[in-house]
This record gives C-alpha cells, structure tokens and sequence, in this order.
C-alpha cells in the first residue's frame, strides 16, 4: 500500500475511541430508543437479548469489520473505495455500485429521518413549555396530530434539524464529526443515566427489569429469532456507507475487530439503557403499552410525564436524549455523499455539505406532505399503509437498499478480496479463519434470510 493511501484527504479520526464514539453514535438512533427495548420485551426478554447478542456476533460484528476494513483500506468516500478496490483485488469496476447504493440509501433516509427528527425537536419546546402538563390522552393526541397534519410546521422543524447536522458536517472531520460526537456521546449517555434514575423512583422499575431481562423461551419462536437477525444487521447502520467512510477516517493501528465489538456492545447496552427509562414510567400508567410503537414515544410517554412529579423536566431531557440520538445518526447518514462531491466535484467540505444539505431538505419536503397533502394507502406484503411517499422510502431503504448493500459488502470482503489484503488490513492472527468463515457463509446466508422475512417469505 502507497503512503498516500494510508490517510484520507478528509482528515482521520485523532485516535480510536474518536471512531467508536462516532460509529456508535451512528449505530444509536430513533430506533434503538423505542424499537429495540420493546420487541425484547415482547419476544422473551432475556431469552431475546440473548439471541439478538448471538445474531450480533454472526452478522453485525463480522459485517461491521468488514465495512470498515474496505473503507480503511480504501480512504475514499465509499463509492470511490469500491471503485479503487475493485481495480485492485482485479474484480470488474460494477462493484462500486455498492458504494453508489449506500450513499443514495443513506441521502434516502436522512430526508425522512429529518423530518422524524423534526418532531423530536419540536417536542422539546413543546414539553419543555408546559404546553402538554394540562392534556388530557385526547389532548395530547389532538397535540400531535395537530404537528403532524400542518406541512408548514413540520417543513420548519425539518429545516432546523437538517441544518444542525448540515452545520456539524461541514466542518470536516476533526472540528466537525469528531468534536460533536465526542461532545454529544457523553451528553446521551448522561442524559439517559438521569432518566433511568428518575425512572426508579416510579414504582415500577422491577417490572421493566422483568420485562427486558427475565428469560422466557417459550416466547423464542421463529418470528422473534428472525426479529433478533433483523435488528441485528439494522441496528449497527450497516449497509449505507456511514460506517465504510467512518472507517476511511481510522488511523492505521488501530484494531478493526476490537472496536467492532465494542461498538456493538455500546450500542445494545444504549438499547437496553433506553428500555429501563422507559417502561418503568409505562408500567406506571394500566392503560399505556409498552408495543406502541413510535407512538410510544411522542402520544403515550409524553401524557405519562404531563401526569408525573418532575415530569416536565425530565419529559424535556427525554426529547433532548431523542435528538441527540438522532442528530448523532444523521451526520454519518449525509457524511459519504459529501465525501464524493469533494473528491469527485472538488468542492470545498462547506459547499458540498450545503449542497448535500438543499438537496437532502427537497426531498423531505415529500415526506413533510406524507402526512397531510399528499397522504395515500397502499398495500404492502398485506399491510395497509397510510404515507404515501415517506412508507415508499421507508420500504425502500430497509426492505431492500440497505440488506442487499450489507449482502454484497459481506460477499466482497468474503470472496472477492485476496486473503492477504484482508489479513493485512485486519491484523487478526488466530481469529482471522473465523471471520472469513462468518463473513463468507454465516453472515450472507442470514442476510439473505432477513431480506426474504422482510417480504414475507419466510
């Protein structure tokens, strides 16, 4: 390997832990927040965790090396990277489609993630005012709707949150990426550690500890193990490029595999963190389920903290904590289309992230209209769904962008790189013939089995 390829053009991170608390922050989104505590607690508890931990290990870890591994090895934005190895590894130039893929996936999701992220932010004003204390489970519903229906308020919140991340990428990697997740990590993590307090003292944080962890097998039914499979490939922001260009920013001795993992246990243990300030302010209320869903976390818990001692505070961390998630997902979501327009456009980092930003931002406004103007059913696999563009894109990105992206990069690492490059990259001595096992079986079977799940299948 030339020097020249041993450090990107865009900076690297100052050390590892730099790239863990970004790739972390990247892998700790909207999702893991509502989504994950809850199907474990549907699906087992402690039983599911435990499987989720183990498809982890199977199809995250090794995948997740493997993302990083081609974005170390290429220093490039992930199209340029699958371009560059291509050539190398003496395989046709379509691979780059990879690269292509993940960075219009995660554009693809940014813009409605945005918008999603929009409503988080407008929560923390409106709990934070008080505006919720009075209401009633019909008012706070009428509240929400009230948000969701008005285009001209959600076009705002969307354009607020877009420019905070637009405002973070564009100062590159060191003042920009780094200095915000190093920043905004901490914050989440505290954030959370005060809400999981504050959630002790409801009354009801042993029956959430029950709920999450007592293992109950006899809920481990197919349906819950190949939850466990999707979650585990979704969770880690695998697929998109976010984490192959955070991987271009990795200085040269740092531990691939190490790293992965402890992302991987950051991120889960995160989840987990989420789920035991959540449900014991749930398991307070007979009438709030734990299974609500998003709306879980913007019409159930916000009539919780309106009828809760300290609920105003906290009910605003909480929003905040929901924001944080968010905005820390969001910069590596745009991060690879900047990188291409600087390398490929030679525009500077500012003028990329703008136009990546404006473009990012009008195709949001479609999902902004998804939930009043421009509302329609549709059936998908047997399910109605009821917004129009911004379930299309949803649909889109998670059913088939981002498993088909995760597939290829596992069969690349696993059987189109030579062993040497891999080896050499990787550093593992022992370890390395399991990679190679999971990366090139395990790991691309499971996917496979995720996406035929995904349209029901199987």
């Amino acid at each position: 390997m030339s020097e020249k390829k041993n450090i990107s053009i865009h900076g690297q991170w100052s050390n590892r832990w730099a790239f863990i608390l970004a790739a972390t922050g990247s892998a700790v989104g909207l999702g893991n927040i509502w989504k994950f505590p809850y199907i474990a607690g549907e699906y087992g508890g402690g039983a599911f965790v435990l499987i989720y931990l183990f498809c982890v290990a199977l199809i995250g870890i090794p995948i997740m090396m493997a993302e990083v591994m081609l974005g170390r090895r290429g220093r490039q934005s992930p199209i340029n990277t699958m371009r560059t190895l291509a050539k190398e590894e003496g395989r046709h130039g379509i691979w780059s489609w990879i690269g292509w893929m993940g960075v219009l996936a995660g554009f693809l999701i940014l813009s409605y993630y945005s918008v999603i992220a929009g409503w988080a932010l407008a929560y923390v004003f409106r709990v934070g005012s008080g505006m919720l204390q009075a209401a009633d489970s019909a008012g706070i519903q009428n509240i929400f709707t009230e948000l969701v229906s008005d285009p001209e308020k959600l076009l705002a919140w969307h354009t607020m949150f877009l420019v905070l991340t637009m405002v973070v990428v564009a100062r590159g990697v060191k003042q920009g990426l780094e200095k915000a997740v190093r920043f905004l990590m901490p914050l989440l993590l505290i954030l959370l550690l005060i809400l999981v307090g504050y959630a002790m003292n409801t009354g009801h944080f042993g029956d959430a500890v029950d709920f999450l962890f007592k293992p109950d097998f006899s809920k481990l039914t197919g349906g819950a193990i190949l939850t466990a499979m999707g979650h585990a490939f979704f969770t880690l922001s695998l697929g998109m490029g976010a984490i192959m260009i955070y991987g271009s920013y990795l200085p040269e001795n740092t531990s691939i595999a190490k790293t992965s993992i402890i992302i991987s246990v950051a991120d889960t243990l995160v989840a987990l963190l989420a789920g035991l300030a959540i449900f014991p302010i749930v398991f307070s209320f007979p009438d709030l389920t734990p299974g609500a869903g998003p709306g879980l976390i913007f019409q159930t818990l916000p009539l919780a903290f309106a009828n809760m001692p300290g609920g105003l505070i906290f009910g605003t961390l909480f929003f905040i904590l929901i924001v944080v998630a968010a905005w820390t997902s969001s910069i590596s979501l745009i991060e690879p289309a900047v990188a291409w327009l600087i390398e490929n456009r030679g525009m500077t980092r500012v003028k990329a992230a703008v136009l990546s930003g404006l473009a990012t931002w009008l195709v949001g406004i479609a999902t902004v209209l998804s939930f009043s103007h421009w509302a329609f059913d549709f059936n998908f696999l047997g399910a109605v769904k009821h917004n129009g563009v911004f379930d299309i894109l949803d649909i889109l990105t998670a059913n088939i962008m981002l498993p088909v992206g995760g597939l290829f990069i596992a069969i690349f690492a696993g059987w189109m790189m030579k062993e040497k490059h891999s080896k050499e990259e990787l550093g593992l001595k022992h370890s390395y013939i399991l990679w190679q096992f999971l990366i090139k079986y395990i790991a691309p079977v499971l996917v496979i089995v995720v996406i035929l799940n995904l349209f029901g299948v199987i």
